[in-house]
């Protein structure tokens, strides 16, 4: 089992010392990867289904995973989840890139189509076409990702005679893993995955979306599709090897685990201290 450092962006502790002092401590431990989480508004006063509360911090994954990027050399660096539908993708597309280039090719795409409509509203998108843009999207990024002589004639992005260099170190390019745990985020992590998220999943959940990608897979005709797929999941509740064990039983390739910040102390020494435990005991 892979487990990945979650949340690093979003915070108290997302400030650069303390990133950095994590991440480090990540890496160290044995840790296969760090992730970020992305709101790039929120919504105030809250309201559901919104998360989290207004004062709430993240930066930005873009930079986020830039910043991670420069103080380590070994973890593998993933957007847990890039809200697709509000980006450009042509310029996520070089963005991406450059991480994957200065990061000798650590990056994972991470995609999801978001669920707060006020946050679309704030940035311009209509909410109602999320779903397709997303899809539109990955389509763009893997055209700039992989051609030679790029080219897009889609309903929301069109292109032609350009070029964007420099390619991603990895070949043909970063895993894309879909995030979504409804029968349309199953759907596109068929058609559009290298791998596939879910977020705060006890054993069942887990269970009945494994099912989810399986007949979504069965229905497009890819019965086999299920097999090429990564499975990460944000479990819910703490973790221990009973636990992890069960999750390898359903398929789970990946836990991303988000911090647990119990005890006294400084948070940035509750949070390495997590990590140092978490890897002792699940390592």
């Amino acid at each position: 089992m892979k487990l990945g450092y979650t949340g690093f962006n979003a915070g108290p502790l997302a400030e650069p010392r303390s990133i950095a002092d994590l991440l480090k401590c990540a890496e160290d431990a044995g840790f296969e990867s760090a992730w970020t989480g992305e709101h790039v508004v929120v919504i105030d006063p809250q309201e559901p289904p919104s998360p989290v509360p207004p004062e709430f911090p993240f930066i930005d994954t873009v930079a986020a995973l830039s910043f991670a990027a420069g103080v380590t050399s070994k973890l593998k660096l993933g957007s847990g989840i890039i809200l697709l539908a509000q980006r450009n993708p042509v310029v996520l597309a070089k963005e991406l890139t450059s991480i994957d280039v200065l990061s000798g090719g650590r990056l994972i795409f991470g995609v999801g189509v978001g669920y707060i409509p006020r946050e679309f509203e704030a940035i311009g998108v209509p909410y109602e076409e999320r779903g397709a843009r997303v899809d539109e999207h990955i389509e763009v990024i893997r055209t700039l990702w992989t051609q030679d002589k790029p080219a897009f004639d889609g309903s929301f992005t069109k292109f032609d005679r350009i070029q964007q260099k420099p390619l991603p170190a990895q070949k043909p390019h970063p895993p894309i893993v879909i995030g979504g745990m409804s029968p349309a985020g199953y759907q596109r992590a068929i058609r559009h995955g290298d791998g596939w998220y879910g977020y705060g999943q006890k054993e069942d959940a887990v269970a009945e979306s494994i099912e989810g990608l399986k007949r979504a897979a069965r229905e497009a005709g890819r019965a086999g599709r299920f097999d090429e797929l990564e499975i990460s999941v944000t479990p819910r509740g703490p973790i221990d090897r009973d636990r992890l064990r069960r999750y390898e039983d359903l398929g789970v390739h990946r836990l991303n685990l988000v911090p647990t910040l119990a005890g006294e102390g400084p948070l940035v020494d509750r949070a390495r201290r997590f990590i140092e435990e978490t890897a002792a005991a699940l390592l």
